[in-house]
């Protein structure tokens, strides 16, 4: 699945990087964290390939991570988990997720 951009609050740009599990049919199967970056609008394929492997790590290393949203029961219960070097203001995960959620109810904005 590839990574969603778009911006926050004032002007912070993002890139969110959903959690993906393959299955051995082929089919990938969204789960419900995703992983929040600042986005500084410089990265190419191999950087958000890199940024991807690094979602199986338990510390993320890159300096523009700023946590996960969990979504506990989709349009109900959201958890955000702020374990990066910085973190996003309650508003700025209220967008966040109202991103996200518009994304996950019209499938064709995913770049595949």
């Amino acid at each position: 699945m590839s990574p969603i951009f778009f911006k926050v609050g004032a002007e912070l740009p993002l890139m969110v990087i959903p959690n993906t599990e393959a299955h051995l049919d082929g089919h990938v199967v969204l789960t419900y964290t995703y992983n929040i970056y600042r986005d500084e609008g410089f990265e190419d394929a191999a950087m958000i390939n890199l940024k991807e492997k690094e979602l199986l790590l338990d510390k993320k290393r890159s300096p523009n991570y700023l946590g996960y949203i969990t979504f506990e029961q989709p349009g109900k219960l959201f958890t955000y988990t702020a374990d990066g070097n910085q973190e996003l203001s309650t508003d700025d995960v209220q967008e966040v997720i109202e991103n996200i959620n518009h994304h996950r109810e019209h499938p064709g904005l995913w770049r595949i």
